[in-house]
């Protein structure tokens, strides 16, 4: 089952390299008392995801925080050192969290688990983006094809804050 406006947030743990070694971010604790924007991508470094889909949420980082959004962070089925480096390549380090989904655990139980078997790529996550309040979905947007990065973007969830 997909998760829905109005539900919380499963109890999950990702993973985040810092500078200081690598974190486990339980997503309890992470989203609790603060209004967060999750969104997550099939991959880091892929095409779409880098191109399209995190620029927008760099570039409009100080939009969201004016609107009262205290974090931004990015989550994929990937591992930390992946995820750290992607921080690193972007220029969005130190600017959003970088979430390691490394197993892809979050992904299926928020029911947007994605197979690009296919593709060579495995079981990843399918692209969206929520906001959420003290654990609870208030916003949720899911991209409907893999390559897109409209309805999960940051201009389409800026407008609905």
């Amino acid at each position: 089952m997909t998760i829905a406006i109005g539900d919380k947030i499963p109890a999950a743990t990702l993973k985040e390299k810092t500078a200081d070694g690598v974190n486990d971010i339980n997503t309890n604790e992470f989203l609790a008392g603060k209004t967060v924007v999750l969104f997550g991508v099939p991959g880091a470094f892929t095409p779409t995801c880098s191109l399209n889909h995190l620029p927008g949420f760099l570039e409009n980082r100080d939009a969201f925080f004016a609107k009262g959004v205290d974090e931004i962070a990015v989550v994929a089925v990937n591992d930390h050192h992946v995820m750290g480096a992607w921080a690193k390549a972007s220029g969005g380090e130190g600017k959003i969290r970088f979430l390691a989904d490394g197993n892809g655990l979050l992904a299926e139980a928020l029911g947007l688990g994605l197979d690009l078997s296919a593709g060579g790529l495995g079981l990843r996550s399918k692209r969206f983006s929520t906001l959420i309040k003290d654990g609870t979905v208030v916003q949720l947007n899911i991209e409907g094809a893999p390559g897109t990065a409209e309805t999960s973007g940051a201009a389409t969830l800026l407008g609905q804050l």
